[in-house]
């Protein structure tokens, strides 16, 4: 029986779970149906752009997710060693401690890459800079605050995908212990 929806934001977290879990490639209209609930007819009624039009959704939700809980308490808290704390809890709840697929960086991995990358790159982006403003705050150099903000960013990215293939979650945590020393030592 097909579900009732009644907006399309309410789909947003069952399309990206399905997206995690298959990939865009893999995640085909019916499998999508499945997972929704709902008929490919109304899946067109919210999304009439399809399958695209739903992973941009889900990409400008997951944004505005890590901006209001990441990136904008990075750029805006008068404490910014307990805003860079804050990040590194809030990521490890995020990605469950490196149980759950970081859909961007999957995405930026995979055939779709050029599909969305623009929004793949501001993610990132918006991402780096955050970080880069707090290392700068705390007391980092800034001619050395936005390399070690990507090698944060890319650290944890890294650990979801180890912690992932080892199948231990501990090793998510230990790599994250490992950046945010380095994050506080100025």
């Amino acid at each position: 029986m097909a579900r009732q929806v009644a907006q399309r934001d309410d789909l947003l977290p069952v399309l990206a779970e399905t997206f995690r879990e298959h990939g865009y490639e893999g995640a085909s209209l019916s499998l999508i149906a499945t997972a929704t609930g709902l008929g490919k007819g109304s899946l067109y009624h919210f999304f009439p752009g399809g399958k695209a039009e739903m992973v941009e959704a889900v990409l400008a939700e997951i944004e505005a997710w890590f901006e209001a809980r990441v990136f904008a308490p990075l750029r805006q808290d008068d404490d910014p060693a307990a805003a860079i704390a804050q990040m590194f809890g809030t990521v490890t709840d995020y990605f469950r401690s490196g149980r759950r697929v970081c859909l961007v960086g999957a995405l930026s991995l995979s055939d779709a890459r050029d599909r969305f990358g623009q929004a793949l790159r501001r993610y990132f982006a918006l991402w780096v800079e955050a970080l880069t403003e707090a290392l700068t705050r705390v007391g980092h150099p800034p001619e050395g605050a936005t390399a070690l903000s990507e090698d944060i960013v890319g650290g944890i990215q890294g650990a979801v995908v180890l912690a992932r293939a080892l199948d231990r979650p501990e090793t998510f945590e230990r790599i994250l212990v490992c950046l945010r020393e380095r994050a506080r030592a100025a």
